[in-house]
């Protein structure tokens, strides 16, 4: 009973952190709260047993199903025992974890939207305190509806939730609503709508390394679709780095996605991302891909993209795999150009294996435009039919090293930047706030007598 004694003394001094603690206490005892003994106890304990809340949740354990029809009202109503919000707030909780445990996600449904709405008549100096616990039953709220493909019915509901946190400057409520609404726009492809909300959503602090994370990799895919592959390379690679290492399935969604950024940028992604520990198995798909980009084979990367088309649907990744077809044929003519100082345009569509009508046709306009964007250093002779190639120069004759390298030396202080502003201290003991005290104290006499000789310099002189 360590968490009840917990919320009640956050919600008394009025402290955040208390039930932060609790809530993570929480996450730690899942596997304990699918034991509904233990919770009929907790409930005995933290509620009145004459409550209708009580009787509500409890009929949940016995499996019942309880009162399905929840009005908003009686979802609102106070218990006959004294409990404090926050700690009603958790019981509603608990039983959404209980019944997603239990995978009667029909009850929870209807349980979880008269929890939102229970959090949604706090008072305005509940929500200060409550904030933790309200953001992870909006959390829960929007999971069960994913679960049963439902995310449409509860947009409208999420942006109403979402003005009243910014109305009470509730920031855990506004981060967590604002990538669940991103989520909600992203898992039906509405891009567009993902952008204009993110944009025009109101900037705050964020609170928790979590829903940086999640805001990160959202923000990446949204560039990705945008064609702003630089952009998206910094947030996938930031929301991966920050992720915690419990968060095994996040990093590998963020693996997939910067592999496949790096590869729309021409770049070809380290073996290591490949090797990561725990990620072989998932990123074997995308490593097949990478090696079918990285020797320019069209015909292997066709290959790879019509035996893994399912896997990559399902990843929702196959539109961006389409679009690496463009940079296959670009690698392709680049190995070309260097290997032959001149090869007729019949030869070079022969070696790419385009599967077109007229293969010498689009070679020639493919070639063109690539020694127009620099991705080759040749010239076409029209009249013969040929690509030419030029002498390659020395690159360090140029600036492109030193972009590179400042690019580096700006990954490194961005990243001692987030160090620094991740740094947390514990709270002052006594000691230190009677010695700060003390200081204070001494600077402000030092202050009035350096005034005082001051005065007494100025009357001298």
């Amino acid at each position: 009973m360590d968490i009840a004694s917990l919320i009640e003394t956050g919600s008394c001094k009025e402290e955040v952190f208390h039930i932060a603690r609790a809530v993570r206490l929480t996450n730690s005892l899942k596997k304990k709260l699918a034991e509904p003994n233990l919770l009929q106890a907790f409930l005995d304990f933290a509620l009145s047993p004459r409550s209708e809340l009580h009787n509500r949740l409890s009929g949940f354990l016995d499996h019942q199903g309880g009162e399905l029809g929840m009005e908003a009202d009686s979802a609102t109503s106070a218990p006959a025992k004294r409990v404090s919000p926050e700690l009603e707030i958790y019981c509603y909780l608990l039983m959404l974890l209980f019944l997603i445990d239990q995978n009667r996600y029909n009850e929870a449904k209807a349980f979880s939207s008269a929890a939102v709405v229970r959090v949604e008549n706090l008072s305005r100096g509940a929500v200060e305190t409550a904030g933790v616990l309200a953001s992870r039953v909006y959390f829960y709220y929007s999971y069960i509806h994913e679960v049963i493909d439902d995310l449409a019915e509860i947009r409208w509901d999420l942006l109403h939730l979402l003005t009243i946190s910014t109305l009470h400057h509730d920031d855990l409520g506004q981060e967590a609503l604002l990538n669940l609404l991103l989520r909600n726009y992203l898992h039906y492809n509405f891009y567009d709508q993902a952008e204009k909300l993110r944009s025009k959503a109101l900037r705050f602090q964020s609170h928790t390394i979590q829903q940086v994370c999640r805001y990160l990799f959202y923000l990446g895919k949204i560039r990705t679709i945008q064609l702003k592959y630089k952009d998206a390379r910094e947030s996938l690679l930031h929301a991966a780095r920050k992720a915690p290492v419990a968060a095994h399935g996040f990093r590998i969604l963020c693996s997939k996605w910067a592999v496949l950024v790096h590869l729309l940028l021409g770049e070809i992604p380290e073996r290591t991302i490949f090797k990561q520990s725990g990620m072989e198995r998932a990123l074997r798909p995308y490593f097949m891909l990478t090696n079918a980009v990285r020797i320019g084979d069209l015909e292997l990367f066709r290959n790879v993209a019509e035996d893994l088309a399912g896997f990559f649907g399902s990843d929702k990744t196959y539109n961006l795999i389409v679009r690496l077809r463009h940079n296959v044929i670009r690698t392709g003519l680049r190995k070309i150009s260097i290997s032959y100082s001149r090869i007729s345009l019949a030869d070079v569509a022969e070696k790419l294996k385009l599967d077109s009508a007229n293969p010498v046709a689009d070679v020639e306009s493919i070639t063109a435009k690539a020694i127009r964007d620099g991705a080759i250093h040749a010239i076409l002779d029209h009249a013969n039919g040929w690509l030419v190639s030029k002498d390659t120069g020395d690159i360090y004759s140029t600036a492109k090293p030193l972009a590179v390298f400042s690019s580096r030396i700006a990954f490194c202080l961005n990243l001692h930047t987030d160090a620094v502003k991740a740094l947390r201290f514990p709270p002052k003991t006594q000691e230190e706030k009677d010695s700060d005290d003390y200081w204070r104290e001494s600077q402000v006499l030092d202050e009035e007598i350096a005034r005082e000789f001051m005065d007494e310099d100025e009357t001298y002189f």
